[in-house]
Parts: C-alpha cells; sequence; structure tokens
C-alpha cells in the first residue's frame, strides 16, 4: 500500500498511470488520492459492517488537498460510528426522485398503455405542475390545496390529475426503497383526498343528438366545405366507432368487398370487427375513388387532425351543441332504442365486461351483427330525413354473404 504525505504539491507531482493507483497519506489513516489515465481524486476509506467502503471527496485541482483533509477526517469518523456511504448515498438518492423521474420509470415498465393514455397523463400531470417536485415531500395537505386550486377551473381535470398522480406514487412506493427496504413513500398522499371525501362529484356526460335534431345536424354535416370532415361525422355516427379509432382508420383497415372495417388496437385491446351498412359503405366506395392518403380520413399531408372549425360550423348550422364522443352515444341510444340485442350492442361498440362469464360462451360473428349495424343506420337516416322509414330485409349476395336492402314503409 502506497504511502505519500498528501498535499498540493505532492500530488501533482505524481504521474497519470494508465492502471488506476491508490496513494495512502501516513498521517490520516484512510485518506488518500486515487490516480488514472485522466484524474486525480481524494477519497476516504474504512471498513462499515465487515465491508470496505471509499467515498470520493473531490477531484484534484477542484478542491485543495488541505480541504480533502478535512472533509476526509468527518467522512472516516461517521464510518466510525457504523454510518455506511454507500447506504447514505442509496436513501439520498431516492429521497431525491421528483415526480418527473417517476412518471418516467412508470411509463418505461408499462409499455403497453396506448399513446392517447400517455399523452392525457402528460396534461393532466402538466397543470398539476409538480414535475420538479420531490415525492418524498409530497403531503395530504399539499395534495389537498393543490386539488382545490385546480378544481377552481375544472372539478373534472382535477380529480383526473391527482387519479394519474396517485397511481404514479403507487408505483414509486414499490420501486423506491430505502436502504433498509421501506418505501420512500410509507403512504400515498393522495389517499387524502378519499379519507376527507374531497373528491368531485362530477356527473359523467350523457349528451348526444336527439332525434328531433338529427335532421338539423346532417343538414348542417352535408353543407360542411370541409369533406373529409363531413365523411368522418357521419362514419362516427353511424358506426359508433371512438373518436381516434375512426380518425386512425387506415384502407388496410377497411374491406369494401366483404363489407367490414377493423380496429386493429382498441381501447380494450380486442381487435373490433365491425360489418359497414349500405349508406356508410358507399362514403367509403366514394373516398377509395379519390384516396390520396394511407388514412381514410388524410390528405397527402397526412391524417385529418383539427376538427375544432368543422364542429363549430356543424353547431352554428344546426343549433346543437355537441362533441364527437356524442355521436358514439347517439349509436349506442338508438342501437338500445330499436331492441338490439344486449351481447350484440356489447360487440358493436366493442365493451367487454370481464365479470360476465356468459359473454365468452357466446360467439357474435360479423355476419350476424351486420342486420343491428344496417338497422341503427335506417333509423338515424329515416330520423333525418335522408330516407323514407320501412324494414330492413336480408338478401342473399356471392359466397352466401348477406346484405340489407330497405322497403319503403
Amino acid at each position: 500500500m502506497p504511502v505519500i504525505s498528501i498535499s498540493k504539491k505532492s500530488v501533482e507531482k505524481e504521474l497519470f498511470s494508465a492502471k488506476p493507483r491508490l496513494l495512502y497519506d501516513e498521517d490520516l489513516k484512510g485518506f488518500g488520492v486515487r490516480i488514472t489515465a485522466t484524474n486525480k481524486a481524494y477519497f476516504a476509506e474504512a471498513r462499515v459492517g465487515g465491508k470496505t467502503r471509499r467515498v470520493k471527496l473531490g477531484n484534484h485541482g477542484s478542491i485543495a488537498a488541505e480541504q480533502a483533509r478535512r472533509q476526509a477526517k468527518v467522512q472516516l469518523g461517521l464510518m466510525a460510528k457504523g454510518e455506511d456511504p454507500a447506504i447514505k448515498r442509496l436513501r439520498e438518492k431516492a429521497l431525491a426522485v421528483t415526480v418527473e423521474d417517476a412518471f418516467d420509470a412508470f411509463l418505461a415498465e408499462r409499455r403497453n398503455l396506448k399513446p392517447t393514455t400517455v399523452d392525457d397523463m402528460r396534461k393532466a400531470l402538466r397543470t398539476l405542475a409538480w414535475d420538479s417536485k420531490r415525492i418524498a415531500t409530497i403531503t395530504p395537505d399539499m395534495c389537498l390545496k393543490r386539488h382545490g386550486e385546480l378544481g377552481k377551473a375544472s372539478p373534472a381535470r382535477a380529480n383526473l390529475a391527482f387519479r394519474y398522480l396517485r397511481a404514479i406514487l403507487n408505483f414509486a412506493a414499490e420501486k423506491y426503497l430505502q436502504s433498509d427496504g421501506t418505501p420512500v413513500l410509507a403512504h400515498n398522499p393522495v389517499r387524502s383526498l378519499s379519507k376527507r371525501k374531497a373528491w368531485y362529484e362530477v356527473s359523467r356526460r350523457r349528451t348526444l343528438i336527439a332525434d328531433p335534431d338529427l335532421r338539423a345536424w346532417f343538414g348542417a354535416v352535408d353543407g360542411l366545405q370541409n369533406r373529409d370532415a363531413r365523411d368522418y361525422l357521419l362514419l362516427v355516427l353511424l358506426t359508433g366507432l371512438r373518436r381516434t379509432e375512426a380518425l386512425d382508420l387506415t384502407w388496410n383497415d377497411v374491406d369494401l368487398r366483404g363489407g367490414t372495417l377493423t380496429i386493429p388496437d382498441p381501447k380494450n385491446r380486442r381487435p373490433h370487427q365491425l360489418p359497414l351498412s349500405d349508406y356508410v359503405l358507399e362514403i367509403l366506395k366514394a373516398r377509395d375513388k379519390a384516396k390520396a392518403s394511407e388514412f381514410v380520413f388524410g390528405t397527402a399531408r397526412g391524417r385529418l387532425s383539427n376538427l375544432r372549425y368543422a364542429l363549430a360550423e356543424v353547431e352554428k348550422g344546426a343549433g346543437v351543441e355537441f362533441c364527437v364522443h356524442d355521436l358514439r352515444r347517439t349509436f349506442a341510444t338508438v342501437a338500445e332504442k330499436i331492441d338490439t340485442p344486449g351481447y350484440a350492442l356489447k360487440r358493436l361498440l366493442n365493451h367487454k365486461n370481464a365479470g360476465d362469464v356468459t359473454e365468452g360462451y357466446i360467439g357474435l360473428d360479423v355476419e350476424r351483427l351486420r342486420k343491428p349495424m344496417q338497422a341503427v343506420t335506417d333509423y338515424i337516416l329515416s330520423a333525418a330525413g335522408v330516407k323514407p322509414r320501412g324494414t330492413v330485409v336480408g338478401i342473399q349476395t356471392g359466397k352466401g354473404r348477406k346484405s340489407m336492402k330497405q322497403t319503403a314503409a
């Protein structure tokens, strides 16, 4: 074990070494300098719990030799009392984890989350404005106060932000442990919102396009100059697809000959195939002839994205306020109104009930959904004045597939 009298002068005399060298001070036991090919660094070394522990004090040139000696005495004293610097570093590292750090780690391990879910989480946490806050410093009172502040602008968004935060902190409590194995978060502070009954009561939105408004709504949609938006809104209303499911639809997902479309990766991760009613099939055939993109609703520049102006134009023209998801609710309401069988309706909407054992025994292929799908379209078009009221009947076409036609009443 090479020994020298460590000082600024003696350390500067030592040559850099391709093979790391440890030099120890002849006066202070455990104080030394580590020399490599490019650096010289002071350290303090001692045995703690039967293991050799070494603490870096600083690089030569950045810290004076005498300053390093003073710091070494402090560190050696702590180790003599049994404090393990390695454990201390782990504890400090865990206590330094921020909300942003925990969220990034959460996403790294939850790779099956859909991009839309991740975007929604980012937006919600952005309103929280706690990215740089250390999770170990978050208290129940802080959560109650911030939740109340956000609730003044939007109770629903306040609830959502803290539900996401609760999930991230639950994850962090399992991932970030102190040296003794105890979690950095002994208790999730967001739970205080439940204990004090502070969550906002937010009624689920149940708006839709009522029957008396369908004629005006159809007229306004048909008058849109943006034909992509027009066809998109009609398809969502007549298929019940979710907003992004329809926007992300590509021509590879559409079978015009078979009269079906498929959503390969929907919200519940279960591929969703739907039959197309006659009206929707004609819309898609017309779009296919003039397609300029891989997306059904897109141009050479890419997928349709900005619907704000089209929605505003329809609302103004029809006098009906709505959002895109209201069209899915309208589809579901009409399907229920015309007595669509329960399991068929769930398949049309691609709803999955994990607790329904019977559902797993019932096989509904896409052709068995064609008649209820057509019936929903006929009802909506009749209410909108686009088609006369009539009866849907099945007819045989090529390869035994049934298609639907309407007979006037």
